[in-house]
């Protein structure tokens, strides 16, 4: 079986373009950011495409995202993700995809749900190594105490975010 070619697109959104990586109906990566190589710098060296082809529209993904933007929170769960590194991040990215939307957990409780409570620095490195924004939700965690803590595409991205999701910031 083949993998389907890489392409990406970008869409907009009111907090500016995400683009977005895919390989068939999978997300690769995604960020707030209209230059699809520096999304591509942030995929696994395995996953890694050569090249991309640029689309207007990438099928169920952007509909996704669409639908996400008009309020349907729940569509970009639904998404194919691909992503790859230790096992201790690629559970805590499993994990990141059931906080629900507007209900952020702390970097410790996603240490906990990740099965080490100990680990709260390897969780928030997680979140800094998500290659694939907003259809793994690491915008869904916040500092103890409330702080919002860090995100790669900006703390007014995430700011924006987790107010549409209905989660106080």
């Amino acid at each position: 079986m083949s993998t389907p070619s890489p392409h990406t697109a970008t869409v907009p959104t009111p907090v500016g373009p995400l683009t977005i990586v895919a390989a068939g109906d999978t997300v690769l990566a995604a960020g707030w950011t209209d230059d699809p190589d520096a999304l591509v710098a942030l995929i696994a060296p395995a996953l890694r495409p050569d090249g991309l082809r640029r689309s207007p529209h990438l099928g169920a993904i952007t509909d996704a995202v669409a639908a996400y933007v008009e309020g349907d929170l729940g569509a970009v769960d639904r998404v194919p993700v691909h992503q790859r590194s230790g096992p201790f991040l690629e559970e805590a990215w499993t994990v990141l995809r059931t906080v629900p939307a507007g209900a952020p957990v702390t970097y410790a409780e996603l240490a906990a749900k990740a099965g080490r409570p100990d680990a709260v620095r390897a969780a928030a490195s997680a979140c800094a190594r998500n290659a694939a924004a907003l259809f793994v939700p690491c915008h869904r965690v916040v500092r103890t105490g409330g702080g919002l803590g860090g995100f790669r595409w900006g703390l007014d991205v995430k700011r924006w975010l987790l107010a549409h999701e209905g989660a106080p910031v």
